[in-house]
């Protein structure tokens, strides 16, 4: 038995290391012009069949313009990260955030990826990043060059100008509609993926830094932070120290239920309260995933009731979306009467989902389990599937009236949000402004407020380049509406934060909230 088992582990390990092997010779090819050309057509022809807002933002005369002018920009043939910057900004004109095209990179084996993360922290984990006025600065310094001062604007890294690189990728994909919060904020972050996708991943970055009118170059190397300690055989062992089992029993349970994020080391759903009397109740949601939400709304609320709170400030900023049972969920521990949650999800026809669903670019496995189970998820989503009188497609999902809960929260609520408060963040949103429930501090939403096209999002590979489209089937469309189009939500009071409120970890949206909840109370 072990040696079948070590046996189709190696050849599981052959297979992996052939197809890196092909994937990244792939990625070297040029693709002749017939064949870039047929995967523009499938592109568009893949959008009309599955998209079901496609024409939104932009008109069909529009858009065929575009894809046809594209046709005859193609000329020569092309690698397919060449053709990614042709198709990317053709894609993106649709105006549809969780529509995009994945950059083509070079691939790594388990074997390559675990001897890279052996060698340590790259060059780029080093710094935490902010974009500000269309400038990269350095706001937290991680790495051993202590000379670096927090603040300093980010001119070039190896000789590329970053203001270049960051507008030239900008191009490559969109927000929801007309909205410029959503890249703006993301920039800071989506930064370090433009340069490795021109430039792959780099042991050492040569920095041009500026800051207080002196600019300077800083060489910053891959390290590993085990060098600057003692030698194994140095270190005295501790003496054991005897577990406390209940205490660690209750740190896994906060783990699950909060859901904690081993990568950066937080939770993604806190609650905290303010001043003595636990008056002022702080949620925090950095995601709508990751595990045991209703156990933790639950438990919160009940807290929030026991507490007698009277304020509660719900933190949206940076929160990108995910799961609509959660945010359902949530809204029903916030509403003050009963509520509908979303209207009618619109789908371009009866078999939409499960064709784009079935064309998602999966391992083996599960598309083989897909292929089984076809039958049944076919006539599900056909029975589910109705037409209205328009003659468009529909799915009802959280359509019904639903009852607030118990412990629903009745009294005042302030919602914080900013350009990446987007998807199901601002389905969330929509309903809390549309129904007054709440007022919003901070700057725009990056996701619109009348929804978003999403829910089931499969990967479509293109035939000829390999290249992937992620897409949504579903549009999503909150109860409450705005008559502005192609918009997200707009603060109550708009507060964006400076440069030098960032670089000193200081809160002006959480600041004027605490200021007007003081100023409510009678003196």
């Amino acid at each position: 038995m072990k040696k079948i088992i070590l046996l189709g582990f190696v050849i599981l390990l052959f297979v992996q290391c052939n197809s890196v092997k092909k994937q990244n010779a792939h990625y070297n090819a040029l693709i002749p012009v017939s064949k870039l050309q047929e995967d523009v057509d499938f592109t568009y022809k893949k959008l009309q069949q599955l998209h079901p807002n496609l024409y939104d933002y932009i008109t069909k005369a529009a858009l065929d313009y575009k894809f046809d002018s594209l046709k005859t920009t193609i000329t020569t043939p092309l690698k397919p990260l060449g053709f990614y910057k042709k198709i990317s900004p053709i894609v993106a004109a649709v105006r549809q955030g969780h529509l995009y095209v994945y950059a083509p990179v070079v691939q790594m084996t388990k074997k390559e990826s675990k001897a890279l993360l052996n060698k340590g922290i790259g060059p780029f984990s080093q710094f935490d990043f902010e974009y500000h006025n269309r400038t990269l600065y350095i706001l937290n310094n991680k790495s051993t060059d202590s000379t670096i001062q927090v603040g300093s604007e980010v001119i070039r890294v190896n000789g590329i100008n970053t203001s270049d690189l960051i507008t030239e990728h900008s191009n490559y994909y969109a927000s929801d509609g007309f909205n410029t919060t959503f890249k703006t904020r993301g920039n800071k972050d989506r930064f370090t993926t433009f340069f490795t996708i021109e430039n792959g991943i780099k042991d050492s970055l040569v920095y041009t830094l500026k800051y207080n009118d002196t600019i300077e170059n800083h060489t910053i190397k891959r390290f590993k932070k085990e060098t600057s300690e003692k030698k194994k055989e140095d270190v005295i062992k501790p003496k054991k120290i005897a577990i406390d089992h209940q205490k660690d029993k209750a740190l896994r349970r906060k783990k699950r239920i909060n859901g904690y994020n081993q990568a950066t080391k937080d939770y993604t759903r806190n609650i905290r309260f303010l001043e003595k009397d636990s008056s002022i109740a702080v949620i925090k949601i950095r995601g709508f995933k990751n595990r045991g939400y209703k156990k933790f709304y639950k438990e919160t609320f009940e807290k929030i009731n026991e507490y007698h709170s009277k304020n509660l400030i719900l933190d949206l900023r940076d929160n990108t979306g995910g799961r609509l049972n959660e945010i359902n969920y949530l809204y029903s521990f916030l509403a003050d009467t009963s509520y509908i949650f979303l209207d009618k999800t619109q789908v371009v026809s009866k078999s939409s989902i499960i064709a784009g669903d079935y064309l998602d670019k999966v391992p083996f496995l599960f598309k083989a389990v897909k292929t089984i189970v076809f039958p049944l998820s076919y006539t599900y989503s056909f029975i589910t599937t109705h037409k209205d009188m328009e003659g468009n497609y529909y799915q009802k999902l959280m359509c019904r009236e639903q009852k607030i809960k118990k412990n629903a929260f009745t009294s005042k609520i302030y919602v914080l949000i900013n350009g990446k408060s987007f998807s199901a963040s601002s389905i969330i949103a929509s309903n809390l402004k549309g129904s007054n429930r709440a007022t919003f501090v901070g700057e725009e939403t990056g996701g619109d407020y009348n929804g978003t096209v999403a829910g089931i999002m499969p990967n479509i590979e293109l035939p000829n380049s390999d290249l992937k489209i992620r897409m949504g089937l579903m549009h999503i469309v909150p109860h409450y509406k705005t008559t502005t189009i192609g918009h997200g939500i707009y603060p109550d009071k708009e507060i964006i934060p400076t440069l030098n409120d960032l670089i000193n970890k200081k809160d002006p949206e959480m600041n004027w909230i605490l200021n007007d909840i003081k100023a409510a109370i009678p003196k």
